[in-house]
């Protein structure tokens, strides 16, 4: 396994301490939330990234990629009828996958259910805005190197691309090498009518999951809730998943560092369980 830990969780340290942190924990990597590093990550020059990405290595750790990409700045949005919104938007996209292969990472993931909202009774026209967007930010990664991940979210956090299905049928539309989708644990737990490890046996085969988060669908980290994972492991084991894992629990018990250290006690423990 190659395990990455989704900074915010540890967002209250510096960026230097939060990769200590994640080394000493035995993590290979932080995964990084643009909005952790400034209010406007778009703004980040190349110098900036440099810098992080030394402060990375010097604690023996990479940066694997970038999540949570439209938090910030304020307002955007991949479905908004108004296309100065949209084309700021796309303008942060690019400028985030530039971003990502600057700091040495390989992929992004677009979550952000806010920024992607079909509006009611227009969803065809929302969702023609988003393809356009996808295909920009596609394009940029793949100038950029970079793989581009729709992620696909449960029905209570946003409208559009709810299911794996979904999200690769709008990989397929755009037509990009660089656009893939993901799994997220707790999303596929609440939406989808199968179980994660049936998704991914069903997907990995076809080269369209390109990434992968473990959190319960309590919003805690693999190990604090009632879901078990080891079926996980096993498919991935089986298909001999190459890609990275992002740790991405929503509430840290009892606080970020410890959920952190439990999270990767845990998965390891259970890997080396696994016959």
């Amino acid at each position: 396994m190659r395990l990455a830990l989704c900074n915010e969780v540890v967002r209250e340290l510096s960026f230097a301490r939060q990769c200590a942190l994640a080394a000493a924990l035995g993590y290979d990597a932080l995964e990084v939330a643009p909005f952790t590093l400034a209010d406007e990550p778009d703004r980040l020059d190349p110098a900036r990234a440099a810098a992080l990405r030394r402060t990375a290595g010097d604690a023996g750790i990479a940066i694997s990629g970038l999540h949570w990409l439209l938090v910030a700045p304020p307002g955007l949005s991949i479905t908004s009828a108004d296309p100065e919104i949209r084309a700021r938007t796309v303008a942060v996209m690019e400028r985030l996958v530039d971003l990502c292969a600057e700091l040495g990472g390989g992929y992004l993931v677009h979550g952000s259910p806010a920024q992607r909202m079909l509006e009611p009774g227009r969803e065809a026209e929302g969702r023609g805005y988003a393809l356009e967007c996808l295909a920009r930010a596609a394009r940029a990664a793949e100038r950029a190197g970079v793989v581009y991940c729709l992620e696909p979210l449960s029905p209570g956090e946003t409208n559009f691309v709810t299911g794996i299905a979904e999200a690769v049928a709008v990989v397929e539309e755009i037509g990009s090498p660089a656009l893939r989708t993901m799994l997220d644990h707790r999303a596929a737990s609440l939406g989808e009518a199968v179980t994660p490890a049936a998704l991914l046996d069903r997907w990995l085969p076809t080269g369209m999951i390109a990434h992968l988060h473990l959190n319960d669908r309590n919003r805690g980290a693999p190990g604090q809730g009632e879901d078990r994972f080891a079926p996980v492991l096993e498919v991935l084991r089986r298909h001999r998943y190459p890609g990275w894992i992002g740790i991405e629990p929503f509430v840290y018990r009892p606080d970020g560092p410890t959920c952190a250290a439990r999270a990767i006690g845990y998965l390891q423990g259970l890997s080396e369980s696994l016959p």
